[in-house]
């Protein structure tokens, strides 16, 4: 099928009430794992790579992989950058092949992280790649070992998060609503009031980042108010950690081959009961056309929809990575950028 965006996607979940999830790519056996779950239960999927994880993953390398095995899912699969932290780490995700990127200035101060952002989507909507960004500021650390707690202080603000997408143009909004990336001290409290609130003042597609320790329930409520996309890695690959722990407990004659076998097969186990409770799982088998091939897809055969606006299949200088004179306007932009930053 090959790699898509989200746009399509996020407004096929709006339509049917369900949310997008999203599982980080460290290894193939990630990578594999999470696809045999998304064709096992049909379900379109999206393929995180964190900055955070570059030290354990190089993008350039792993792409080719990701991109085979897109062209023979029979799923959607989108590739995602997930919190990219600087304008180079997108222009070097766009460039490889991307299909949709989160950018990052959360941190940031909001005058700032508009203008940033604002960049981000135009160079990455005039290449067909979507994109989500934070407001609001999410805590803890991507697979992080410590727990952490969620702040009220760094909670989306529902006025900001009006302005932010009006002048950004951005196509989803990570918020902090109670959420922390890694593990919770504690039980998590996702304050539901704001997150109807947000999704009513932003109108986008809401994204929820740290989903590990999260109920099923809660995470289901979340869905009903606008939840459409959710970020899962840190217990997965606790669990898939735990079931390595326990092959090498049962036996002294396994070997890394064995371990890796493992891995996959949990990781599979974990991204299958995920979609269930996210409610995406068997979505590529109804009725109403999610996939941009119109209806081509093994498991959309009742797709009848040939053609509609919006496609979300991407341009072909994406899929070969962005081409040099795109580059190089990308990059006067960015440039141009910092100067009128460093003069003012």
């Amino acid at each position: 099928m090959g790699l898509v965006n989200t746009i399509d996607l996020f407004r096929h979940a709006e339509k049917h009430s369900y949310a997008l999830g999203a599982f980080n790519v460290v290894s193939l056996e990630f990578l594999n794992g999470i696809l045999d779950a998304a064709e096992a239960v049909k379900s379109p999927v999206i393929l995180n790579i964190a900055e955070v994880h570059f030290d354990y993953v190089d993008i350039e390398q792993i792409y080719p992989a990701i991109k085979y095995m897109a062209d023979k899912a029979c799923v959607p699969v989108v590739l995602n950058l997930d919190h990219g932290m600087s304008i180079e780490t997108v222009v070097r995700a766009l460039r490889c092949g991307f299909s949709a990127v989160m950018y990052d200035a959360s941190k940031k101060p909001l005058e700032q992280n508009i203008e940033e952002t604002r960049l981000v989507v135009k160079m990455a909507h005039s290449v067909g790649v979507s994109v989500e960004a934070e407001l609001g500021r999410v805590g803890g650390a991507e697979g992080g070992a410590h727990a952490a707690k969620a702040r009220c202080e760094f909670f989306t603000d529902p006025d900001e998060a009006e302005r932010y997408v009006a002048e950004t143009g951005i196509d989803a909004l990570a918020v902090s609503v109670g959420n922390v990336h890694g593990f919770y001290d504690g039980e998590p409290e996702l304050d539901f009031e704001l997150i109807a609130e947000l999704k009513r003042r932003a109108g986008i597609p809401l994204v929820l980042h740290g989903g590990s320790g999260i109920s099923d329930d809660d995470f289901r409520k979340a869905v009903s108010l606008g939840m459409r996309k959710i970020n899962f890695f840190t217990e997965m690959s606790k669990i898939a950690t735990d079931r390595v722990r326990e092959t090498l407990e049962r036996s002294e004659h396994c070997f890394i081959q064995d371990l890796l076998k493992e891995a996959r097969l949990v990781i599979k186990e974990v991204v299958m009961d995920r979609m269930r409770v996210f409610g995406s799982a068997g979505v590529c088998s109804q009725a109403g056309n999610i996939c941009p091939t119109g209806g081509s897809c093994a498991t959309c055969s009742s797709c009848s929809t040939p053609e509609r606006p919006g496609n979300t299949r991407l341009p072909e200088t994406t899929g070969q990575g962005i081409s040099d004179s795109q580059l190089s306007d990308i990059v006067s932009e960015v440039v141009k950028n910092i100067l009128n930053q460093n003069n003012s």
